[in-house]
């Protein structure tokens, strides 16, 4: 038997962001493009009545990720990308996100270069818990 499930999708959102350090004759993108992937309680979606009081209003998680986009200059796309999943798990109608954020152009006017993440139920409590996210990481 398969279990139910619902997910809310955001596509091809462009933040306004600057992100990157680049040289004299670096490709610096002209756009850094969203995709976003909530998984939310089916009851959330198939509902009784149209009325925003039975689903979960995802319009404040859309500021808040424009919100942190605008905030700062980030050196790399993963910050970014950690800061708007540490927003989605502020949320507890989520219970787990996938998340892509890529840039274009990569050269010569075309491609896209992108990082994709994506986290479970057991992952978003361990960003409720700052656990994941706030470590320090060690390189081999």
């Amino acid at each position: 038997m398969m279990k139910r499930s619902a997910k809310i999708e955001l596509r091809g959102l462009s933040l306004p962001c600057i992100i990157g350090i680049y040289g004299p004759r670096d490709v610096v993108p002209d756009m850094h493009i969203l995709d976003l992937t909530l998984t939310i309680a089916p009851a959330l979606v198939y509902i009784s009545a149209d009325e925003m009081t039975q689903v979960f209003d995802y319009d404040p998680l859309i500021a808040d990720i424009i919100r942190i986009a605008e905030s700062q200059q980030y050196e790399t796309q993963e910050f970014l990308m950690a800061q708007i999943v540490k927003a989605c798990a502020s949320y507890a109608e989520i219970d787990a996100v996938e998340i892509s954020l890529r840039k274009t152009p990569v050269f010569a006017g075309s491609g896209s270069l992108g990082v994709r993440l994506t986290l479970q139920p057991d992952d978003m409590i361990l960003v409720r818990d700052n656990i994941i996210g706030d470590q320090t990481s060690t390189r081999c």
